[in-house]
């Protein structure tokens, strides 16, 4: 499957420890940095779609607003049941995190309800 580069933000402007979401391509996208190293999702929850962009990371996870399931923040597996979240790669190019979305568009599971 090819996917294309898109800039997501300057690693300056990314706190130490966080989150951040963004659309890239037709891909919402959820990135996180913990202890120092960037780590790019699909931003829904493989349970019920909610974008876990408006849920909490802490000690390592990700945690989903709607029913509590929880993410590795390295690897996107889930602690628990549901199937692992999509991850894209990632690198640094002078000063900007860039992230590899597919070209092919989210299919309809992989969308998160908003609102």
């Amino acid at each position: 499957m090819s996917a294309t580069w898109f800039e997501a933000v300057a690693i300056d402007a990314f706190p130490e420890e966080g989150k951040l979401a963004t659309k890239l391509g037709e891909w919402n996208v959820l990135i996180v940095r913990e202890d120092g190293a960037f780590t790019a999702f699909n931003d829904c929850c493989t349970h019920q779609a909610s974008a876990l962009s408006t849920g909490r990371v802490r000690r390592g996870t990700i945690m989903c607003p709607l029913h509590g399931a929880r993410f590795d923040a390295r690897t996107g597996k889930c602690i628990g049941a549901y199937p692992a979240l999509r991850m894209f790669e990632t690198r640094e190019s002078e000063g900007m995190l860039e992230v590899a979305v597919p070209d092919q568009p989210p299919a309809i599971g992989e969308r998160p309800k908003l609102g």
